[in-house]
């Protein structure tokens, strides 16, 4: 009788073998997370001087909830304007401040300017510790009277150095989106 407990002991030991070894295994890293931004200001100052210009995303019950809201902006035809960008998480008290974040982890982020609206530009005005663009702040110039759209895209970990990234084409970007909001863009 001792050698049969001693031999179901071995086959128990024996079938938990695969068990142990699994369970020492490393476990893989853990996705990197986007940020959480429910609200997205891009301020528009004409350099001239003027009344700043505010575009304005917000969604304060996140993805899946009721629609956001936006406020739009009209531009001044002919002018050039400093451009800063603000993200927020006000989901949580008090709200965090996304902007410094991203501003930290700027070589992880950029953003993207798509936009419709004819005879409008905008180009990046700071840059990350490796000379690439981030775009929390830029230069917008207008010319004549027109009317379309401007979307804005945040991007967590794009490659900078594909082709035109660092021109503002999001093609080849690749990375995870944080953030996207189209706003319709007038110029008067």
């Amino acid at each position: 009788m001792n050698q049969k407990i001693q031999s179901l002991v071995l086959l128990f030991g024996l079938a938990m073998l695969p068990f142990v070894f699994t369970s020492c295994e490393k476990d893989p890293e853990p996705p990197i997370e986007e940020e959480v931004i429910t609200t997205l200001t891009y301020t528009l100052t004409p350099t001239g001087g003027g009344n700043a210009v505010i575009f304005r995303f917000q969604d304060l019950d996140g993805d899946g909830g009721n629609a956001g809201t936006i406020t739009n902006g009209t531009l001044a035809a002919n002018t050039t304007y400093t451009g800063s960008m603000e993200l927020l998480n006000e989901s949580e008290t008090p709200a965090e401040d996304v902007t410094e974040e991203i501003n930290e982890e700027d070589e992880e982020h950029q953003f993207f300017f798509q936009v419709t609206t004819p005879d409008v530009t905008i180009g990046y005005a700071d840059v990350d510790g490796n000379n690439n663009p981030v775009g929390l702040a830029t230069t917008v110039t207008t010319g004549a009277a027109a009317s379309g759209t401007m979307t804005v895209i945040l991007r967590h970990e794009p490659n900078k150095d594909a082709s035109g990234v660092s021109d503002g084409d999001i093609t080849n970007a690749g990375g995870e989106t944080d953030i996207e909001v189209t706003f319709t863009l007038d110029v008067q």
